[in-house]
Protein backbone atom coordinates (compact mmCIF):
# COMPACT_ATOMS: atom_id res chain seq x y z
CA UNK A 1 0.00 0.00 0.00
CA UNK A 2 1.69 3.36 -0.68
CA UNK A 3 1.68 6.06 1.87
CA UNK A 4 -1.49 8.06 0.75
CA UNK A 5 -4.22 8.20 -1.79
CA UNK A 6 -7.82 9.88 -2.06
CA UNK A 7 -10.78 7.62 -1.92
CA UNK A 8 -13.94 9.40 -3.31
CA UNK A 9 -17.25 7.86 -2.97
CA UNK A 10 -20.23 8.72 -5.00
CA UNK A 11 -23.60 8.66 -3.50
CA UNK A 12 -25.77 8.77 -6.19
CA UNK A 13 -29.43 9.35 -7.56
CA UNK A 14 -30.70 5.82 -9.24
CA UNK A 15 -33.59 6.33 -11.46
CA UNK A 16 -35.96 3.57 -13.56
CA UNK A 17 -33.21 4.07 -16.93
CA UNK A 18 -30.58 1.96 -17.04
CA UNK A 19 -28.59 3.80 -19.86
CA UNK A 20 -28.94 6.65 -17.73
CA UNK A 21 -27.72 5.70 -14.55
CA UNK A 22 -24.60 4.28 -16.82
CA UNK A 23 -24.20 7.77 -18.13
CA UNK A 24 -24.69 9.53 -14.85
CA UNK A 25 -22.18 7.50 -12.93
CA UNK A 26 -19.84 8.52 -16.10
CA UNK A 27 -20.52 11.80 -15.14
CA UNK A 28 -19.99 11.17 -11.13
CA UNK A 29 -16.56 9.13 -11.65
CA UNK A 30 -14.90 11.88 -14.05
CA UNK A 31 -15.87 14.69 -11.53
CA UNK A 32 -13.83 13.02 -8.89
CA UNK A 33 -10.92 11.48 -11.10
CA UNK A 34 -10.59 15.37 -12.04
CA UNK A 35 -10.71 16.33 -8.13
CA UNK A 36 -7.67 13.32 -7.56
CA UNK A 37 -9.46 10.37 -6.88
CA UNK A 38 -7.17 7.36 -7.09
CA UNK A 39 -9.89 4.97 -6.23
CA UNK A 40 -13.63 5.75 -7.29
CA UNK A 41 -16.73 3.95 -5.05
CA UNK A 42 -20.14 3.36 -6.65
CA UNK A 43 -23.33 2.13 -5.09
CA UNK A 44 -25.20 -1.25 -4.87
CA UNK A 45 -26.87 -1.88 -7.58
CA UNK A 46 -26.07 1.66 -9.68
CA UNK A 47 -27.36 0.84 -12.77
CA UNK A 48 -31.08 0.11 -11.73
CA UNK A 49 -33.72 0.66 -8.99
CA UNK A 50 -33.61 -1.86 -6.20
CA UNK A 51 -36.77 -4.43 -6.66
CA UNK A 52 -36.77 -8.24 -7.83
CA UNK A 53 -38.39 -7.63 -11.28
CA UNK A 54 -35.68 -4.92 -12.06
CA UNK A 55 -32.72 -7.23 -11.95
CA UNK A 56 -34.36 -9.62 -14.16
CA UNK A 57 -35.28 -6.60 -16.82
CA UNK A 58 -31.35 -4.94 -16.53
CA UNK A 59 -29.51 -8.18 -15.51
CA UNK A 60 -26.25 -8.52 -17.63
CA UNK A 61 -23.73 -11.72 -18.58
CA UNK A 62 -20.23 -10.40 -17.79
CA UNK A 63 -18.86 -11.08 -21.24
CA UNK A 64 -21.92 -9.40 -22.79
CA UNK A 65 -22.67 -6.20 -20.70
CA UNK A 66 -23.24 -2.65 -21.72
CA UNK A 67 -22.55 -1.27 -18.11
CA UNK A 68 -18.98 -3.29 -17.23
CA UNK A 69 -17.91 -2.55 -20.89
CA UNK A 70 -18.63 1.69 -20.29
CA UNK A 71 -17.06 1.41 -16.62
CA UNK A 72 -13.83 -0.79 -18.42
CA UNK A 73 -13.57 1.89 -20.23
CA UNK A 74 -13.80 4.85 -17.94
CA UNK A 75 -11.48 3.26 -15.12
CA UNK A 76 -8.79 3.15 -18.06
CA UNK A 77 -9.57 6.67 -19.68
CA UNK A 78 -9.38 8.02 -15.98
CA UNK A 79 -6.32 5.83 -14.72
CA UNK A 80 -8.41 4.85 -11.82
CA UNK A 81 -9.13 1.87 -9.75
CA UNK A 82 -12.93 1.75 -10.61
CA UNK A 83 -14.92 -0.22 -7.92
CA UNK A 84 -18.31 0.44 -10.04
CA UNK A 85 -20.57 -1.01 -6.81
CA UNK A 86 -22.83 -4.11 -8.32
CA UNK A 87 -25.22 -5.10 -11.21
CA UNK A 88 -27.27 -7.90 -11.41
CA UNK A 89 -25.20 -10.67 -12.97
CA UNK A 90 -26.65 -13.58 -15.48
CA UNK A 91 -24.82 -16.83 -15.68
CA UNK A 92 -26.48 -19.45 -17.10
CA UNK A 93 -29.43 -20.05 -15.32
CA UNK A 94 -28.60 -17.92 -12.37
CA UNK A 95 -28.79 -14.21 -11.22
CA UNK A 96 -26.29 -12.44 -8.71
CA UNK A 97 -25.80 -9.76 -7.15
CA UNK A 98 -22.41 -8.58 -8.23
CA UNK A 99 -19.93 -5.96 -7.30
CA UNK A 100 -16.73 -5.25 -9.55
CA UNK A 101 -13.37 -3.63 -9.11
CA UNK A 102 -11.40 -2.54 -12.33
CA UNK A 103 -7.72 -1.42 -12.67
CA UNK A 104 -6.67 1.59 -14.44
CA UNK A 105 -5.80 -0.73 -17.54
CA UNK A 106 -9.39 -1.04 -17.50
CA UNK A 107 -8.97 -4.99 -16.77
CA UNK A 108 -11.22 -6.60 -13.84
CA UNK A 109 -9.21 -7.72 -11.05
CA UNK A 110 -11.82 -8.63 -8.64
CA UNK A 111 -15.22 -9.42 -8.45
CA UNK A 112 -17.80 -10.47 -5.40
CA UNK A 113 -20.59 -12.41 -5.63
CA UNK A 114 -23.48 -11.00 -2.55
CA UNK A 115 -23.21 -14.07 -0.39
CA UNK A 116 -25.89 -13.58 2.17
CA UNK A 117 -29.09 -12.79 0.68
CA UNK A 118 -31.27 -9.88 1.79
CA UNK A 119 -34.37 -11.75 2.73
CA UNK A 120 -36.40 -9.78 5.71
CA UNK A 121 -39.42 -9.13 6.69
CA UNK A 122 -40.00 -6.17 9.56
CA UNK A 123 -42.95 -4.09 10.65
CA UNK A 124 -41.91 -1.59 8.19
CA UNK A 125 -40.27 -3.08 5.03
CA UNK A 126 -40.38 -6.47 3.35
CA UNK A 127 -37.40 -7.85 0.69
CA UNK A 128 -36.71 -11.26 -0.25
CA UNK A 129 -34.15 -11.06 -2.31
CA UNK A 130 -33.65 -14.99 -2.82
CA UNK A 131 -36.58 -14.64 -5.19
CA UNK A 132 -34.56 -13.67 -7.84
CA UNK A 133 -30.76 -13.79 -6.69
CA UNK A 134 -28.51 -16.49 -5.77
CA UNK A 135 -25.68 -16.43 -3.36
CA UNK A 136 -22.45 -16.19 -3.93
CA UNK A 137 -19.37 -18.61 -2.21
CA UNK A 138 -16.35 -16.69 -2.23
CA UNK A 139 -13.95 -14.66 -0.23
CA UNK A 140 -12.74 -11.62 -2.77
CA UNK A 141 -10.13 -9.55 -2.16
CA UNK A 142 -6.87 -8.78 -4.33
CA UNK A 143 -3.65 -7.07 -3.88
CA UNK A 144 -2.86 -4.27 -5.96
CA UNK A 145 0.36 -1.34 -5.77
CA UNK A 146 -1.60 0.91 -3.57
CA UNK A 147 -3.46 -1.18 -1.32
CA UNK A 148 -4.99 -5.19 -0.74
CA UNK A 149 -8.67 -4.70 -1.23
CA UNK A 150 -11.56 -6.80 -0.07
CA UNK A 151 -15.22 -6.44 -1.48
CA UNK A 152 -18.24 -7.05 0.34
CA UNK A 153 -21.83 -5.69 -0.07
CA UNK A 154 -24.40 -4.18 2.05
CA UNK A 155 -26.58 -7.13 3.84
CA UNK A 156 -22.70 -9.21 3.79
CA UNK A 157 -21.67 -6.69 6.54
CA UNK A 158 -23.93 -8.44 9.07
CA UNK A 159 -21.92 -11.45 8.85
CA UNK A 160 -18.56 -10.68 10.74
CA UNK A 161 -17.45 -14.29 10.02
CA UNK A 162 -16.93 -13.30 6.31
CA UNK A 163 -15.07 -10.06 7.57
CA UNK A 164 -12.36 -11.87 9.61
CA UNK A 165 -11.93 -13.88 6.70
CA UNK A 166 -10.77 -11.21 4.56
CA UNK A 167 -9.04 -9.78 7.40
CA UNK A 168 -7.19 -13.07 7.77
CA UNK A 169 -6.36 -12.52 4.31
CA UNK A 170 -4.74 -9.35 4.86
CA UNK A 171 -7.04 -6.88 3.17
CA UNK A 172 -6.46 -3.10 4.24
CA UNK A 173 -9.61 -2.02 2.79
CA UNK A 174 -12.97 -3.28 2.21
CA UNK A 175 -15.49 -1.29 -0.58
CA UNK A 176 -18.91 -1.96 0.60
CA UNK A 177 -21.37 -0.95 -2.21
CA UNK A 178 -24.50 -1.03 -0.06
CA UNK A 179 -28.53 0.05 0.09
CA UNK A 180 -29.85 0.02 3.61
CA UNK A 181 -33.29 1.37 4.08
CA UNK A 182 -35.11 3.80 5.92
CA UNK A 183 -35.78 1.49 8.19
CA UNK A 184 -32.74 -0.60 8.63
CA UNK A 185 -30.40 2.50 7.77
CA UNK A 186 -30.92 4.74 10.90
CA UNK A 187 -30.85 1.30 13.82
CA UNK A 188 -27.66 -0.12 12.01
CA UNK A 189 -26.17 0.94 9.00
CA UNK A 190 -23.24 3.51 10.77
CA UNK A 191 -23.01 0.93 14.25
CA UNK A 192 -21.92 -2.08 11.54
CA UNK A 193 -19.71 -0.58 9.67
CA UNK A 194 -17.76 1.05 12.83
CA UNK A 195 -17.59 -2.54 13.94
CA UNK A 196 -16.59 -4.19 11.37
CA UNK A 197 -13.53 -1.60 10.53
CA UNK A 198 -12.68 -1.68 14.78
CA UNK A 199 -12.97 -5.82 14.67
CA UNK A 200 -10.51 -6.23 11.86
CA UNK A 201 -8.72 -2.92 12.29
CA UNK A 202 -8.84 -1.91 8.47
CA UNK A 203 -10.87 1.05 6.69
CA UNK A 204 -14.21 0.11 5.31
CA UNK A 205 -15.83 2.56 2.57
CA UNK A 206 -19.50 2.37 2.04
CA UNK A 207 -21.30 4.04 -1.07
CA UNK A 208 -25.09 3.77 -1.12
CA UNK A 209 -27.50 5.50 -3.40
CA UNK A 210 -29.17 8.63 -2.32
CA UNK A 211 -32.38 8.59 -0.94
CA UNK A 212 -34.54 9.19 -3.18
CA UNK A 213 -38.28 8.34 -3.21
CA UNK A 214 -39.56 5.93 -5.62
CA UNK A 215 -42.11 3.29 -6.40
CA UNK A 216 -39.47 0.50 -5.60
CA UNK A 217 -37.16 1.01 -2.61
CA UNK A 218 -35.76 3.70 -0.79
CA UNK A 219 -32.41 3.73 0.25
CA UNK A 220 -30.54 5.31 3.41
CA UNK A 221 -28.04 6.99 1.64
CA UNK A 222 -25.48 7.90 4.22
CA UNK A 223 -22.87 6.95 2.94
CA UNK A 224 -19.18 7.13 4.84
CA UNK A 225 -15.65 6.00 4.88
CA UNK A 226 -14.48 4.87 8.97
CA UNK A 227 -10.74 4.21 9.96
CA UNK A 228 -9.37 1.66 11.26
CA UNK A 229 -9.89 3.35 14.93
CA UNK A 230 -13.46 3.31 14.09
CA UNK A 231 -13.75 6.86 13.52
CA UNK A 232 -16.26 7.88 10.63
CA UNK A 233 -13.48 10.24 8.47
CA UNK A 234 -16.58 11.68 6.01
CA UNK A 235 -19.67 11.06 5.16
CA UNK A 236 -23.00 12.36 3.47
CA UNK A 237 -26.49 12.70 4.64
CA UNK A 238 -29.64 11.55 1.96
CA UNK A 239 -28.72 13.80 -1.34
CA UNK A 240 -26.31 12.69 -4.34
CA UNK A 241 -23.00 13.76 -2.55
CA UNK A 242 -19.16 13.08 -3.40
CA UNK A 243 -17.38 12.81 -0.85
CA UNK A 244 -13.66 12.47 -0.55
CA UNK A 245 -11.59 10.85 1.81
CA UNK A 246 -7.59 10.40 2.17
CA UNK A 247 -6.45 6.76 2.62
CA UNK A 248 -2.87 6.51 4.37
CA UNK A 249 -1.06 3.13 5.72
CA UNK A 250 0.48 4.98 8.69
CA UNK A 251 -3.04 5.72 10.36
CA UNK A 252 -3.25 2.21 9.84
CA UNK A 253 0.25 1.12 10.90
CA UNK A 254 -0.16 2.91 13.95
CA UNK A 255 -3.75 1.25 14.75
CA UNK A 256 -2.66 -2.35 14.71
CA UNK A 257 0.61 -1.82 16.83
CA UNK A 258 -1.17 0.19 19.38
CA UNK A 259 -3.66 -1.97 19.58
CA UNK A 260 -2.43 -5.59 18.09
CA UNK A 261 -5.96 -7.49 17.92
CA UNK A 262 -5.00 -9.30 14.95
CA UNK A 263 -1.47 -10.37 16.71
CA UNK A 264 -3.84 -11.03 19.83
CA UNK A 265 -6.01 -13.76 18.17
CA UNK A 266 -6.47 -17.06 20.34
CA UNK A 267 -7.11 -19.36 16.89
CA UNK A 268 -5.86 -22.22 18.76
CA UNK A 269 -8.85 -21.68 21.26
CA UNK A 270 -11.44 -20.69 18.66
CA UNK A 271 -10.31 -23.87 16.03
CA UNK A 272 -10.51 -26.46 19.00
CA UNK A 273 -13.91 -25.09 19.84
CA UNK A 274 -14.87 -25.23 16.87
CA UNK A 275 -13.70 -28.50 16.50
Amino acid sequence: MIDEFILASCQMDVVDDKQRNIEHATELVKKASSNGATVVTLPEMFNTPYDNMKFVENCETEDNSTTLDAMKTLAKSEEIYLQCGSIAEKCEDKLYNTAYLINPEGEIILKHRKMHMFDIDTKNVTFKESDTLSPGDAVSCVDTPIAKFGLAICYDIRFPELWTLMCDEGCDIILLPGAFNKTTGPAHWSTLIRARAIDNEFYVAATSPSQVENPYYTAWGHSMVVSPWGEVLNSCIEEEEIIYTNITRSLLDKMRNEIPCLKNKRKDVYETIRK
